[in-house]
């Protein structure tokens, strides 16, 4: 009887494996064409984005352009699943290839996957792992050694495809820090100033304090001058403002330091699926904090409609009472959100191990302690980098430096 068991198992499981060998065969991975597909992949995403058994989800509307979330990359693609003789979109694959630093000043070409959508119909038949595989080609072909994804610790399926069928390796784990914007200002501190630097010296500084880190982009000066990037800013001791002089190229004893980027032309985000009780109740915090901002309540911003947020890049802090320059930074940026109606949140994402983590304002129920970060490398050949940061391998060494820099055309 057992053997009989066990043989009806292995034929289930050998159909099994043969249906989704046919299924796979009636996909056809191609690169998104903007005039064709648009309409179609924006419908295959909405589709993606209901959530499961009445649950609040977070959607996001990319404003009509699907690409949008590379397409401030120099080197990037999206690809689309097709499945069938009619050609349905099923899925779609976002990704681009950049030059970051992997630690000791030394950089390698990194390709990034992002945006991986299956619609719901058509999951668990492959579709997913053709598309990484046939945009892990691409990478290779325009030059990227290493490929990695970032994506919520709870997050099982796309872990389990990426490192179970997919051959990567869990790598870093950031904390992605999230503060709601209020409806009230937030005070920035006496004796405090906040400078706005010009793009150039912005990025002197960030190409010496973030020499050593891992994923600085070699391109960095393209993203400060990035229209979506509001500005960089630092906040130091008010008494130390006239003995600074930038054109030396010395920094102030003590200093804090960040760039802001502004979603508000790329993407807006909004929440769905609450219930009336928790609608009310946020709504409530914001007319109380709007009509009494004196009080200084900790108000919910209205995300039932559609907002963007900012993301802060390239924090850094130096020097005595450095900690009090951070928050009074992160005060200022809350500000400018508060002024720009329509912000919901401030971001920021920074390495487990990096000081300003500690001292960036932030709420818990919204934050994530570990943003997974998967890396594979590619096999592409050695370009002599390995020998000179005395590893073989950048996936089997540590950490070089504290701090990690993330890319804000990432988010």
């Amino acid at each position: 009887m057992a053997l009989k068991v066990a043989a009806v198992n292995s034929s289930r499981a050998a159909a099994a494996v043969a249906t989704q060998d046919w299924e796979e065969d009636l996909v056809v991975v191609r690169e998104y064409d903007e005039e064709k597909d648009k309409v179609a992949v924006e419908e295959m995403e909405r589709r993606c984005e209901i959530g499961e058994g009445g649950k609040p989800s977070l959607v996001a509307d990319l404003l009509g352009d699907p690409i949008c979330r590379v397409r401030h990359f120099p080197s990037h693609i999206m690809l689309v699943a097709e499945y069938g003789e009619k050609g349905e979109i099923v899925g779609v694959i976002r990704g681009c290839v950049k030059t970051v630093t992997r630690g000791n000043s030394v950089y390698v070409k990194l390709a990034y996957i992002l945006g991986l959508r299956i619609s719901p119909s058509y999951r668990r038949l492959g579709i997913g792992k053709k598309l990484v595989q046939k945009l892990e080609e691409w990478c290779k072909q325009n030059g990227a050694e290493y490929v990695y994804m970032a994506t919520d610790c709870s997050n099982e399926p796309s872990i389990n495809l990426f490192t179970r069928k997919c051959a990567y390796t869990k790598f870093r784990t950031p904390t992605m820090l999230v503060h709601p914007v209020h409806a009230h200002y937030k005070p920035l501190g006496s004796g405090i100033a906040i400078v706005r630097l010009n793009p150039r010296l912005a990025e002197s500084i960030y190409r010496r304090v973030f020499a050593n880190s891992e994923f600085f982009p070699k391109d960095i000066d393209n993203i400060l001058c990035n229209r979506l990037s509001l500005g960089t800013f630092m906040a130091l001791p008010r008494k130390c403002l006239p003995k600074w002089d930038p054109k030396t190229g010395t920094l102030p004893p003590s200093f804090a330091i960040t760039s802001i980027w502004s979603t508000k032309q790329l993407f807006r985000l909004q929440v769905k699926g609450v219930s009336m009780l928790t609608y009310a109740c946020c709504m409530a915090s914001r007319v109380v904090d709007a009509w009494m901002p004196w009080l200084m309540l900790p108000s919910i911003p209205d995300v039932f409609r559609k907002f963007w947020v900012y993301f802060l890049y390239g924090l850094h802090m130096e020097g005595k009472n450095a900690s009090r320059l951070m928050k009074s930074l992160c005060a200022f940026a809350h500000n400018m959100g508060r002024d720009d109606d329509g912000c919901g949140a401030v971001l920021a994402e920074v390495g487990q191990r990096d000081p300003v983590r500690e001292v960036i304002p932030h709420w818990r129920k919204f934050s994530l302690s570990e943003d997974l970060w998967c890396i594979k490398k590619l096999g592409n050949a050695n370009d002599g980098s390995n020998e000179i940061c005395g590893s073989s391998d950048w996936m089997k060494s540590r950490p070089s430096s504290r701090f990690l820099f993330v890319d804000p055309r990432d988010i």
